[in-house]
């Protein structure tokens, strides 16, 4: 914050009236008086901090959201056809939405009926799930679930683990993802060992380094077009940004 105050502080100068002036060659009584009226303008004019705050905030955001695109730009076929992850809504629709996600995480589980209803409702979009476990080992074993349910089964399958991993709030250990493989239909002995394999592992990866590559370390994370959002957005927000894409 001290470091934003004194950039800003910087720029506010430039609200003050321009002149000839050359710093190097004041002399130490110059400088001082000099300092002394900056630090008098600043007093009775503190609006004039806010503002350039205001101004260096908005400048902070603009390049970041353009970072951000060149990112996305860079690793466009990762992101949106990396040939593994899962594929849902409509294949061919003319927005795609791609979700980082974490099943133990809070807010994923907030967006995740937000994400369904705007699938649902709009129906003209591709929606793509990216496995990204980091808050711990209940985490990676319910992606290694998942991810193991979807190479064994299949997209549907892999779309009704999802369901149930994100609606889960008990402890995640194998009896518990034995009783949900069960719940499922699926072969518990045959996911749980498809699970440790090195097919999975190496989905997993992939997607942990893409998301490194792209600066993510949060989640929900979600890639619209070419634009990065990052944390929880409602439904209102993410159908405006839909129909702010459609419209650009």
């Amino acid at each position: 914050m001290l470091k934003s105050l004194t950039t800003a502080a910087a720029i506010a100068l430039t609200a003050l009236p321009a002149f000839a002036l050359d710093l190097d060659k004041m002399s130490e009584d110059e400088r001082a008086a000099f300092r002394a009226e900056v630090r008098a303008y600043l007093l009775d004019n503190p609006e004039v901090i806010m503002e350039a705050v205001g101004l260096l905030e908005q400048r902070e955001a603009e390049a970041a959201a353009s970072h951000d695109i060149a990112l996305v730009k860079a690793h466009s076929d990762a992101i949106f056809n990396d040939g593994y992850s899962y594929v849902g809504g409509n294949p061919e629709g003319d927005i795609t939405l791609v979700e980082f996600v974490d099943y133990r995480c809070g807010y994923c589980r907030r967006a995740h009926d937000e994400v369904k209803k705007l699938v649902e409702k709009d129906g003209n979009i591709r929606l793509i799930y990216k496995e990204f476990p980091i808050l711990g080992e209940g985490s990676l074993l319910s992606s290694r679930f998942a991810v193991a349910i979807k190479q064994l089964f299949g997209n549907e399958a892999y779309a009704e683990a999802h369901d149930t991993l994100i609606a889960f709030k008990g402890d995640v250990t194998p009896t518990a993802l034995t009783r949900i493989a069960d719940s499922l239909g699926h072969s518990a002995s045959d996911v749980l060992s498809h699970m440790n394999s090195d097919q999975v592992t190496a989905e997993i990866r992939q997607t942990r380094d893409l998301a490194n590559r792209l600066a993510i370390s949060g989640t929900p994370t979600f890639v619209m077009q070419d634009q990065l959002l990052r944390g929880y957005l409602p439904y209102d927000n993410m159908a405006a940004l839909v129909a702010e894409k459609r419209g650009n």
